[in-house]
């Protein structure tokens, strides 16, 4: 495989003829925990969308592994927003992560024995095992967040990306989803996360993009999450405190 499992350049996205993110490149390096940073409609969802293919881009070139996305997307997993999804679907929560693993059964082929095993073990380690046959409209925010996390892990990728996992979940939830990126990283994984709280950038992420319509900065967290670039970021909507941990005035 390429060295870097996501390169992007010169990527411009645009809503209504409106530019949300301008010529923005970067690469990643393998086996990291990236926390996606910068103020509401900087455009970090919107490049997870744009990467994966979800929305189309002006410009730019976005490569897997070395590979167009397409010809790579058993390689990638991805967790959207939890409000984006319709949680009132009749299904179960072994149902929705057995849909992770639709991508290695081909066109033709129904998921059998084996794929509800490796279904109900990643149900388990999201701490849902429990909760296999539960409607999912029936499952509280943390449960549904956690459902979508084992459907990610269903697909046995190894790039995923998480867009705010951590939003409107329980301290218990937000400690088992930490220890499940760490358990990602330890396997060579690289993970991609929309994260809008600040004072947990540091302990959570290796590395950083700090985004705001144009990419600011990328690099290692020790370099790159300083007061510069935080404050070139987020402007004067930033707090400054001690050891340059930084708190957002709202939700960023």
């Amino acid at each position: 495989m390429a060295s870097y499992p996501l390169e992007v350049n010169h990527l411009t996205v645009a809503y209504q003829k409106k530019p949300v993110l301008n010529s923005v490149s970067f690469q990643i390096p393998s086996g990291k925990l990236i926390g996606v940073l910068g103020p509401n409609g900087a455009g970090k969802s919107t490049l997870l969308k744009a990467v994966l293919g979800l929305i189309p881009k002006v410009e730019g070139e976005v490569s897997i592994f070395g590979r167009p996305y397409r010809e790579m997307r058993k390689s990638v997993g991805y967790v959207p927003q939890r409000e984006s999804v319709d949680w009132d679907f009749p299904t179960n929560a072994l149902d929705v992560v057995m849909m992770g693993r639709y991508g290695h059964l081909g066109w033709f082929r129904r998921p059998g024995s084996k794929e509800r095993e490796i279904a109900l073990e990643c149900l388990s380690k999201v701490g849902m095992a429990d909760y296999a046959g539960r409607q999912i409209s029936q499952l509280s925010g943390g449960q549904q967040q956690r459902v979508f996390l084992a459907r990610a892990l269903a697909q046995n990728a190894n790039l995923y990306f998480m867009d705010e996992p951590f939003a409107g979940v329980d301290a218990t939830t937000e400690k088992a989803i930490i220890q499940l990126l760490h358990e990602l990283k330890e396997q060579g994984k690289t993970v991609l996360v929309v994260h809008h709280d600040l004072s947990t950038v540091q302990e959570y992420f290796d590395h950083v993009l700090l985004l705001n319509g144009e990419l600011i900065a990328a690099g290692p967290t020790k370099e790159i999450f300083t007061p510069d670039h935080l404050q070139k970021t987020y402007g004067g909507r930033i707090a400054m405190l001690q050891d340059f941990a930084a708190v957002p005035v709202g939700k960023v």
